[in-house]
């Protein structure tokens, strides 16, 4: 299982918890880094190629190559499964062809593609040509690929969710004495989690005068100037950061609701760790996951993508509407059940023809 970490990201934490599942049910299993940063629980042996720094990033990336390539050959692996983003074309095109000899199957995890397949269509169709398949996390993603790309040994295979773990993990008592909706994410500069117009659709909802605050969990270079904003709203005693949290579960569970405004997903963890908390999710109807994950005014509210005023509109009849908001969150936590790890790694073991 090859993984550009195993800390933070959302690929990187299905590569963690699948490590967990595989090892369980007896598979061997063997896990390669590029990035020298580990903070999710993972089982098997690592190889960290992120340790590899000497002598400049040409010649650091040339020696975790042959390093990889030494290790690939004297182990034949059964599988190779690969939750990278792959975005540089000429090092994916020599992996794909010359260096993952084994069964290799490419996962994607966000709808935005281009991430994982040259931009260049007639490369992007065969990159992938000899791979066992291809394991996306959604069904709109898959159909992308099959429309885009023209691959047809394509198969959704939802995230798993450690459900018992979440459950455990959300009795953690929080220091927190306010009520509040909370949304969950990296603060980076491509701005694809769009806090920034979060904060301003907050400020104009009717949260603030009804003493609900925003919770932030996440850090990132964008932070400082989301704070900067909060004060120009004059929402800084109403929109709390809190940076990243070990267990974000434990504000999930006593948050009113959680909010999803990205510009694209995949399959978003944050939705259906939040709905697991038992709480309901509010979320942009974008590209992909939440249509998904979300039974409209069942367990959340998904909301036209990109519309911020239909947004503060749902921020408010979440809130105003006991009855809805009531509904939502008695069907929060059964309509996640489908997404355990036993079900999803179910699914895996079939899909590798492991039985």
């Amino acid at each position: 299982m090859i993984g550009n970490n195993l800390s933070n990201g959302g690929a990187d934490k299905i590569h963690a918890i699948l490590s967990n599942y595989f090892f369980s049910q007896g598979i061997e299993v063997h896990n390669v880094i590029l990035i020298d940063c580990v903070t999710y629980q993972f089982s098997g042996d690592l190889l960290n190629l992120g340790t590899i720094k000497n002598g400049g990033l040409i010649l650091s990336n040339f020696n975790k190559f042959l390093k990889l390539r030494r290790f690939l050959k004297a182990n034949k692996f059964d599988y190779i499964i690969d939750f990278r983003m792959r975005n540089n074309q000429l090092k994916e095109f020599i992996l794909s062809k010359f260096l993952f000899n084994s069964p290799f199957i490419p996962t994607i995890h966000s709808y935005k593609t281009e991430w994982y397949f040259p931009k260049n269509l007639f490369l992007a169709s065969k990159i992938f040509t000899k791979a066992y398949g291809i394991v996306s996390v959604s069904k709109e993603i898959e159909l992308k690929i099959s429309q885009t790309y023209k691959y047809r040994n394509v198969k959704t295979i939802y995230n798993p969710l450690e459900i018992e773990k979440i459950e455990q993990l959300s009795l953690e008592k929080n220091e927190l004495d306010f009520q509040y909706i909370i949304a969950v994410g990296r603060m980076v500069f491509d701005n694809n989690k769009q806090f920034d117009k979060l904060i301003q659709a907050y400020s104009k909802s009717k949260l603030p005068s009804k003493n609900i605050k925003l919770l932030l969990l996440g850090n990132g270079p964008q932070r400082e100037s989301l704070e900067q904003l909060a004060l120009a709203k004059k929402q800084q005693d109403n929109v709390v950061f809190l940076g990243f949290q070990n267990n974000p579960f434990k504000y999930y569970k006593n948050a009113k609701f959680s909010v999803l405004t990205s510009k694209n997903e995949g399959l978003p963890n944050t939705i259906t760790e939040a709905l697991a908390c038992g709480i309901p999710v509010i979320s942009f109807d974008c590209k992909s996951g939440p249509s998904e994950l979300i039974k409209n005014r069942k367990n959340g509210i998904l909301v036209e993508n990109q519309n911020f005023d239909k947004l503060i509109l749902a921020f408010n009849e979440m809130i105003e509407n006991n009855e809805l908001y009531d509904f939502c969150k008695s069907n929060a936590k059964e309509s996640v059940n489908r997404f355990s790890v036993d079900k999803i790694g179910k699914q895996w073991l079939d899909y590798l023809n492991i039985n």
